[in-house]
C-alpha cells in the first residue's frame, strides 16, 4: 500500500512559518456598502468559476445527439485548429489535462532518466511531477522580484551538459522574458517547454504564449480562462513534434496494422465532449482575456492606496492576462497574509494562497533540503488571490475592495 511522505511544517524549522494554514471558514455577511448598491449579502464571492455562456450547451448536445461522445469527433480537430490559429502556432494537439499536456511534451521529445529539466520552485505541482514521471531530474531556479517569474540568471548558472529542458512558468498570466532564454537554448542545445496553464491569450513582445518555445502546454481546467472542466493541449511549431505527440496520447497504435505499437504511448486523449466546450470557449477568448485585464486595472486603481498591498506585475514587454488577480501583504498592512484572508472569508470572499515552493514539498523536500529560494519563500508567505473569474462584476470588485480597506483600519483591534 502507498503511504505517504510524512512532513510537518514543524520539521522545517524557520521555513515552516511561511506554510500557511488550512483556508479560512467562508461565511456570509451582510457588507456596509448598501444592499441596494450591491446586493451581495446572500452569497460567497468565489476565487474563480467558469463562464459558459456561449456555445457550450449547443455543441455538447451536437456530440450527444450524433453519438461521438468519446475521443472520436468533429470537434476535436476545430478544437484544435481555431486554438492553434489564436496562439499563433501551426499546430496544436489536444489532451486529458494539463499536467498530461506538460508529460507529453516531455516524452515526445526524449526527456528521459540521466537528463535533467530547470524549473522554478514557484509553481504548481503538475510542472515538476510531469518531469518526474519521465525519468528526469528536475533542477530549481529561484523566481525574480519584478514578475514572479524564473530567475534566468539562475537558469544560465544551472545549465549543464545533461540539460535537455528547461520550463518557464508564465505565472498568474505574466509570460517569463523568453528572448533571453531562447537564446541560451540555442546556444547550449536545450528545449524549452513554455507552461502556460495560466496565461491563455498572455503575449511577449506581440507574441503569444504557446508559441514562444518548441512546444506550450496549456490547462483547460474549470478555474482557466477558458476551461473543457478538465483538459489540456501542447502547441508547437514543429510538424514531428505535432505528430508524435497526437501518437503518443492514442496508445502510440501503429498505423500499419491495429493493436501494434512501436512506442510506450498514454491514453492521453481528450472527448469530443470535452473539445465541444474547449470550442465554444475559445470563441469567446479574447472577451474573457479583456474582462480579466479590465477588472485586474479596476483592483488596482482601488487597492494602489491601501498601505501594504502590492497589486500584480506587468512588464512594459507583457501583456499579462491576470488568470488570477494576486496581491502580496507587506508588514505595513498591520495584518499578515493569513489574518486578512481570514478576515475576507468571514465576509463571503474566497481567496487562496500562493503555491508552496517545490524544495518546501514533502514529496520533494529531501531531493532539495538545504536548498534556499528566498523570493519563492516570500511570494509563499506574503501572496494570494482574491476572486478573479472573468464574469466578475465591478460592484463584486468594490465590495473585495472596502472590506481589504475595512480591514486594514480594523488592524489596531486585532
Amino acid at each position: 500500500m502507498l503511504k505517504p511522505v510524512d512532513l510537518n511544517p514543524e520539521d522545517l524549522g524557520d521555513l515552516g512559518q511561511i506554510i500557511p494554514g488550512r483556508d479560512p471558514e467562508l461565511q456570509i455577511r451582510i457588507p456596509r456598502i448598501p444592499v441596494s448598491e450591491l446586493d451581495l449579502q446572500s452569497r460567497i464571492i468565489p476565487v474563480c468559476e467558469p463562464t459558459l455562456n456561449g456555445n457550450e450547451a449547443q455543441y455538447v448536445l451536437d456530440c450527444i445527439e450524433s453519438n461521438w461522445i468519446s475521443s472520436a469527433g468533429k470537434y476535436i480537430p476545430r478544437f484544435e485548429e481555431v486554438f492553434a490559429e489564436i496562439c499563433g502556432t501551426r499546430y496544436a494537439v489536444a489532451c486529458a489535462n494539463g499536467t498530461v499536456a506538460l508529460h507529453l511534451a516531455l516524452a515526445t521529445l526524449g526527456i528521459g532518466p540521466g537528463d535533467e529539466v530547470i524549473l522554478p520552485t514557484f509553481t504548481m505541482i503538475a510542472t515538476i511531477n510531469a518531469i518526474t514521471y519521465t525519468g528526469a531530474t528536475p533542477v530549481l531556479v529561484d523566481s525574480e522580484p519584478l514578475t514572479w517569474n524564473m530567475d534566468l540568471n539562475q537558469v544560465a548558472d544551472k545549465i549543464t551538459p545533461r540539460t535537455r529542458a528547461v520550463i518557464p512558468v508564465h505565472t498568474y498570466g505574466h509570460p517569463v522574458d523568453m528572448d533571453p532564454l531562447m537564446e541560451m537554448a540555442e546556444h547550449h542545445g536545450f528545449y524549452v517547454v513554455e507552461d502556460a496553464a495560466e496565461a491563455h491569450g498572455a503575449e511577449y513582445k506581440g507574441r503569444r504564449a504557446g508559441s514562444l518555445g518548441h512546444a506550450g502546454c496549456f490547462s483547460f481546467y474549470a478555474n482557466k480562462i477558458i476551461t473543457t472542466g478538465e483538459g489540456g493541449m501542447v502547441t508547437t511549431d514543429d510538424p514531428e513534434i505535432a505528430r508524435l505527440a497526437a501518437h503518443l496520447r492514442d496508445h502510440a497504435f501503429s498505423e500499419e496494422r491495429h493493436f501494434w505499437h512501436k512506442y510506450l504511448g498514454f491514453n492521453y486523449r481528450m472527448t469530443n465532449l470535452q473539445a465541444a466546450v474547449g470550442l465554444a470557449q475559445t470563441e469567446q477568448m479574447e472577451a474573457f482575456v479583456e474582462a480579466r485585464r479590465a477588472n485586474a486595472a479596476r483592483y488596482t486603481t482601488a487597492l494602489r492606496n491601501i498601505p501594504g498591498i502590492v497589486t500584480p506585475p506587468e512588464a512594459d514587454w507583457a501583456k499579462n492576462v491576470f488568470w488570477m488577480y494576486s496581491i502580496l501583504v507587506e508588514d505595513e498592512f498591520g495584518m499578515t497574509r493569513d489574518q486578512l484572508r481570514a478576515y475576507l472569508a468571514g465576509h463571503g470572499i474566497e481567496t487562496r494562497t500562493f503555491f508552496i515552493p517545490m524544495h518546501l514539498q514533502p514529496i520533494y523536500y529531501q531531493a532539495f533540503k538545504g536548498q534556499r529560494y528566498p523570493v519563492s519563500e516570500m511570494l509563499c508567505q506574503r501572496g494570494f488571490y482574491l476572486p478573479s473569474a472573468s464574469s466578475l462584476t465591478p460592484r463584486e470588485i468594490e465590495y473585495i475592495v472596502e472590506t481589504v480597506r475595512q480591514a486594514h483600519q480594523q488592524r489596531g483591534n486585532r
